[in-house]
């Protein structure tokens, strides 16, 4: 697994485990607003608060290639924590591909994360949620969208919550 893929996902698991129970942390997921520029506040504890993107209104775009032939391209568009706009695809080097589109889906949740479940009644279910370095959209029990068996390597898009842009793993 490549260095980058496996951080992506160490990411998610961790992001997805602490969604229920960061909400209920003083300053966490209460930030003020998509338009906010400022940095993020310490908190007693070391925990930091950060702007909340998904309140306002976030446009994401992110479209990526690896040299392994991997490529992804996904836009986003939150408002209110209403997703508005989703069109994400990956293509898996010359494996296979995974797509998902808003229309083949209805909103279920808007806290402490968006969470979106396929209308076909397969469980397939997305998810976006933000942590301070940015706006994770993960999928789960979504085989059925992707060709050729590659679902294991469909990893989450990550969006920088300020430009919107692809997000650096390296942060």
């Amino acid at each position: 697994m490549k260095p980058i893929l496996a951080l992506a996902l160490a990411a998610t698991v961790v992001a997805l485990a602490a969604c229920g129970t960061l909400e209920s942390l003083p300053g966490i997921g209460k930030g003020t607003g998509a338009g906010t520029t400022s940095s993020p506040k310490a908190r007693p504890g070391g925990i930091q608060s950060h702007p909340d993107r998904l309140s306002g209104t976030f446009n994401g775009f992110c479209e990526q290639r690896e040299d392994d032939g991997f490529r992804e391209k996904a836009t986003l568009k939150v408002v209110s924590h209403r997703v508005e706009q989703l069109d994400w695809s990956n293509v898996i080097g010359r494996k296979g591909t995974c797509a998902f589109r808003l229309e083949d889906f209805r909103q279920t949740q808007t806290r402490p994360h968006v969470e979106l479940l396929a209308k076909d009644g397969s469980g397939c279910k997305l998810m976006v949620y933000q942590d301070i370095r940015r706006v994770t959209l993960a999928h789960a029990n979504c085989a059925r969208r992707c060709t050729a068996g590659v679902y294991d390597q469909a990893w989450p898009v990550m969006f920088d919550p300020t430009s919107g842009r692809c997000a650096s793993l390296d942060k």
